[in-house]
């Protein structure tokens, strides 16, 4: 009798069953082809004229003047417009319902509010061109993370995010919830940590539930009832303490910095950004220069504008933000002048949310070029938070994150205020412009 070697016997009867026990081929990816008048890719060269973009799925496939079009591609034709990165905003607070003060929302809202606001929120930034931004903390703690995890789900439409999940403040601080009668308490809210050891099990708590980087505030605030926006709230080894923990878990730390004395021990500690730094001296910069590379100054200018403005805000803290604005305007343009990369952030829920590009607006009156401007919002930004793999160019193997607007921003910087087409992973999520075929 004769004994058939198992492996034998398989391949007998797959030459005999042929193609059937074949893997099924897998479908290729779709291919679109984006054209355009021209295209600012993010990376600060001269303007490619004609653009055409190829896209395979999610991804870009190849970027030139002129590419074939494989039979049944899909064409978006979007004529004279130009054609840029998707943008990138360091500073938002997603979840965050504008004209709601932060106090306000502790005692009168809830956190599902905060969810439900931050998906039409999140929309609307979207929208706006906006398809990548860092969540610097919510009201209401780790909403931002329910929120980063159901756009990334795709439950909700909204930008890429990188979450803090709940920032983490002195007691008396600028972050400070329990600011009201002494007998009353917010009891959801805990963010509150003082002296290293409390620092870094605040920093260990948010990673566990689920942040993505480290918020601390080392000054005071304009939009608080706590200690002044100059002074340095946080001592230098408690902000190296959060440095140090983050460390260890491979992620950075932001830090709100508005005064001079915390910017500088914030930068000597190795945060990775300085956000707002509205009242920097000379030391601050020559620091911030001796770190490029490390560090980088992210400065938010455009709130002035809603802050005087707005009902909602105390009379105590619009006279916070107009005692900063003529040294808010020093520290950018020093900081300019010294030719120091500078990341782009908004604080938007201080400002409407989808009216981000107005802080390109803003650096480009100022004296910033509008191509410093657009490469700040799309390939710094995306190095500054490690994510240049990925987003801030339009480059082969990059997501297919574009966004088109009808002039020219090098031109008329406000064109980015009026986004008529936007794309994120390959699908088109605005489109006001195009022909199709």
């Amino acid at each position: 009798m004769r004994v058939l070697n198992p492996s034998s016997l398989f391949m007998s009867v797959a030459l005999a069953a042929g193609p059937a026990l074949q893997a099924p081929a897998q479908d290729a990816a779709p291919v679109i082809i984006v054209k355009a008048a021209r295209l600012i890719d993010g990376r600060g060269g001269a303007p490619v004229s004609p653009a055409m973009v190829r896209i395979e799925g999610d991804r870009i496939a190849a970027v030139g003047q002129t590419l074939p079009v494989p039979a049944g591609a899909r064409v978006i034709d979007l004529g004279t417009a130009t054609l840029l990165p998707g943008l990138l905003d360091l500073h938002t607070h997603m979840t965050d319902r504008f004209g709601v003060h932060w106090e306000e929302a502790l005692v009168t809202t809830t956190p599902a509010d905060a969810a439900l606001w931050g998906a039409r929120n999140a929309r609307d930034t979207l929208e706006a061109g906006f398809t990548t931004c860092r969540e610097m903390g919510p009201t209401w703690p780790y909403t931002d993370v329910a929120l980063r995890n159901a756009i990334n789900e795709g439950a909700v439409p909204g930008p890429r995010l990188m979450v803090a999940g709940n920032y983490v403040s002195s007691t008396g601080g600028a972050g400070d919830a329990r600011q009201f009668s002494p007998y009353v308490d917010v009891l959801i809210v805990r963010n509150l940590a003082d002296g290293p050891d409390e620092i870094v099990k605040a920093v260990r708590t948010n990673f566990k539930n689920g942040a993505d980087f480290i918020k601390i505030l080392a000054t005071g605030a304009v939009l608080s009832k706590g200690i002044e926006p100059g002074a340095q709230q946080y001592s230098d080894a408690e902000i190296g303490a959060a440095v140090t923990e983050a460390t260890r878990w491979g992620r950075q730390v932001a830090a709100h910095a508005h005064g001079a004395g915390g910017v500088k021990a914030a930068i000597r500690a190795g945060v990775r950004t300085i956000d707002h730094g509205t009242m920097m001296d000379d030391e601050a910069i020559e620091l911030l220069k001796q770190a490029v590379g490390r560090t980088y100054f992210v400065p938010t200018l455009l709130t002035g504008e809603y802050i005087e403005s707005s009902a909602h805000i105390p009379e105590s803290e619009k006279a916070r933000s107009r005692k900063i604005r003529a040294s808010e305007t020093w520290s950018f343009k020093a900081a300019l002048a010294a030719g120091l990369p500078m990341g782009v952030a908004t604080d938007s829920g201080v400002i409407p949310h989808g009216k981000n590009a107005g802080e390109l607006r803003i650096r480009v009156g100022l004296g910033e070029s509008p191509m410093s401007a657009i490469v700040s919002a799309t390939k710094l930004n995306s190095e500054i938070i490690g994510w240049q793999d990925r987003v801030g160019t339009v480059e082969a193997a990059k997501f297919a994150d574009l966004i088109a607007v009808r002039g020219d921003p090098l031109k008329d910087i406000t064109e980015l205020e009026r986004v008529a087409f936007v794309m994120k992973g390959g699908a088109v999520v605005r489109d006001e412009l195009s022909t199709r075929r």
